[in-house]
Order: structure tokens, then C-alpha cells, then sequence
């Protein structure tokens, strides 16, 4: 019987080897982008709030600034040298305020990538750093050129009655107002509480005292009495001292109750001319004879200070601006540790940012 022939075993073959790997070749791995951390919703929303306080802040010093100084430069009738020219700085200084929002947008963005702490970070540091170069006068200046445009008529008139002030105090005898500040010492613990019981600056309640007595307490010969020379103070004002002194204490000749009576006297009459300081003080001098201030402005149809001046020929119409020039001194001297002379230097610019006690 004849053998079947036998399959050969299968042949084995051999396994290519592996071809290395370019370097380079192959899926490159992807590395994950750091997010900022991510922070409450409470938390964020102050950020937010602080960040747009501070460009406010910003964005209105700015305005006070330009307009302030732009309105001085450019004061005048004239279309070409005045109306003109301050028209097109008002649309200047819109047009940079738009590009520097816009800007501000693609910069905050691209902080917020990294922390949203940056950008109010960046808006604060940026104010607190203009508050501290800038000069305390330039600003002060400023303000005061834009109140004067802003206000209209009636700042024009606070301001001639400001510079009616300053004047009154570049006249003042140094040597004399020194020696009055020292007259002073014994009886500002009295003047401060008072002041601060009826809401009246100190230097201002100082500088009325040293009008009517210049720091010499006595019964004058119009009846006046004491630090302040009460002679008929109003019922209201009387009441409401009272009530804080008892009987054996309510003597003209007490300096602390001379002292509430003096400025709870102010304090009736700024309410009466509904806060003006220079008509409130007026009235203080006047006191409630033939019916007070009131009814002499009324009579000659008056409404402020500058329309009853002419009207006060027998009548002391400058005294409000002493009693300011002298409240005036007691501040500078205060803050200073002196008196300035006010032509000396920028002795000018320094007393007017200082600025006149109890006059916003």
C-alpha cells in the first residue's frame, strides 16, 4: 500500500524588525492651558465695583482738570478766541475718552488671563498714584476755575467775596494777629466744644470771637457781654443752651456758656439765611434789632450779600469779611505752625487751597 506524501511544516517567518521612529514624528502630545483661578461671584463682583470706582474717580479728576483750566484759558465773549476753541477742547477730550475706554476694554481682557486681581490692581494703583504726584494747589486751582463754570453767576459772586477775604488777610498786622492767636489759648477748649456741639468750624467760631472782643472778655457799652459780646440772643438759641447749663452757670461771664450761647447764635441765624456764611454772620452782627437782617432785605427787595452791601452804609458790611479774614489766619496759623504772608512766594496759591473755614 502506497504512503501518502507528508505537508512540510510551515516555514516560520521572521518578524520584520521595528524601524525606530523619526524623532519629531508621530501625535505630539497637547499641554493644557493654566486657566486663572477661578473666585466667587461675591468676590468678583467687588473687583468689578473697585475698578469701576477708580476709573470714575479717574475719569472725574480728569474732567475737573481739563474743563477747570480750559475754562480759564479760554474765558471771553469772543466766537474764534473763546467759544470756539472750548467747544472743540470739550470734543477733544470726549474723543480721548472713548479711545481710552476702548483700549482699556482689549487691556483688561487680556490681564483677566492671567489674574482678575490685575486690572482693579492696575486701576487703583494708578489713582492713588495721581493723588499722590499731583500738587495739592493745581487741583484745588482746577476746582475752582470749574466751579466758576459750572456755577454761573452766583460762584462768580462767591468767588469776588472770597478774593475780598484773601485781601482782608494780606492787610492784617502780622505782628498784632500773632500776639491776638496767643490772646486766644486760654479759651479755645471752651470755643472747640462749642463749635463741635453746634456743627460750626472751630477757626470760624476763633475768628468771631476775635471781631467782637479780639480775645478780651468784657461788658462793652452797647450792652454786649463777655467773649463773644451777646447782648440779645434769640429765644431758640438761648433755649437750646440752656438746656445744657444749669442755672448757676448761665452767666455771660462764663466762658463755656458764652461760648454755646455765641455759637448757637450762628448756628440760628446760618439756618435763618439758609446757610449762607456771609449773610449768616452779617446777621450775627446785627442781631434781631428793627426786626434783624431779614427785614432789611426784604425791605430794599435784596437776596445775597452783594445786593444788600450797598444798602449798609450805616451798617457794618464788611464784617463778615473780617470775622472770615480772622478765621483765615487761625487756620493757616493752625495748619502751618505760622502765618504766611500772602504776597511772599506762592504764599497765594497755598492760602487759597487751604481755604476759608466754614465757606464749601
Amino acid at each position: 500500500m502506497a504512503q501518502s506524501p507528508q505537508t512540510p511544516p510551515p516555514v516560520k517567518r521572521r518578524a520584520a524588525p521595528k524601524r525606530p521612529k523619526a524623532p519629531g514624528s508621530g501625535r505630539k502630545k497637547s499641554i493644557p492651558v493654566k486657566s486663572p483661578p477661578q473666585i466667587s461671584l461675591f468676590h468678583g463682583s467687588i473687583l468689578i465695583g473697585l475698578e469701576y470706582l477708580g476709573l470714575l474717580g479717574i475719569g472725574m479728576v480728569a474732567v475737573i482738570v481739563v474743563l477747570g483750566y480750559s475754562a480759564n484759558r479760554f474765558s471771553g465773549t469772543g466766537f474764534f478766541n473763546s467759544y470756539l476753541p472750548f467747544t472743540a477742547g470739550i470734543i477733544g477730550v470726549v474723543i480721548v475718552g472713548i479711545v481710552l475706554i476702548a483700549f482699556w476694554q482689549k487691556a483688561r481682557r487680556w490681564l483677566r488671563r492671567y489674574s482678575q486681581l490685575f486690572p482693579p490692581a492696575i486701576v487703583l494703583g494708578l489713582a492713588l498714584l495721581i493723588v499722590g504726584v499731583a500738587p495739592p494747589e493745581m487741583f484745588s486751582r482746577a476746582f475752582l476755575y470749574y466751579r466758576i463754570l459750572v456755577g454761573g453767576k452766583e460762584e462768580a459772586s462767591r468767588a469776588a467775596l472770597t478774593h475780598q477775604v484773601y485781601a482782608a488777610y494780606r492787610r492784617l498786622d502780622t505782628a498784632q494777629m500773632t500776639k491776638m492767636v496767643s490772646q486766644a489759648a486760654p479759651y479755645v477748649t471752651a470755643i472747640e466744644e462749642a463749635a463741635a456741639v453746634y456743627g460750626i468750624d472751630g477757626d470760624l467760631l476763633k475768628g468771631l470771637a476775635a471781631s467782637e472782643s479780639s480775645f478780651l472778655p468784657r461788658t462793652s457799652s452797647d450792652g454786649g457781654h463777655g467773649l463773644f459780646q451777646i447782648t440779645q440772643a434769640p429765644a431758640v438759641a438761648t433755649t437750646a443752651v440752656n438746656r445744657l447749663f444749669p442755672p448757676e452757670q448761665r452767666l455771660f461771664t462764663d466762658v463755656r456758656y458764652n461760648a454755646h450761647l455765641g455759637a448757637a447764635t450762628l448756628r440760628h441765624y446760618l439756618s435763618e439765611m439758609k446757610g449762607d456764611l456771609f449773610l449768616g454772620l452779617l446777621a450775627y452782627n446785627i442781631g434781631p434789632a428793627n426786626g434783624g437782617l431779614r427785614f432789611i432785605m426784604e425791605q430794599y427787595g435784596a437776596t445775597d450779600f452783594i445786593t444788600i452791601q450797598p444798602y449798609l452804609m450805616q451798617l457794618p458790611r464788611d464784617y463778615p469779611i473780617r470775622v472770615l479774614s480772622y478765621s483765615l489766619a487761625f487756620r493757616i496759623g493752625r495748619q502751618e505752625g505760622r502765618l504766611l504772608a500772602y504776597e511772599e512766594g506762592k504764599n497765594a496759591v497755598r492760602i487759597q487751597s487751604i481755604g476759608i473755614p466754614g465757606l464749601k
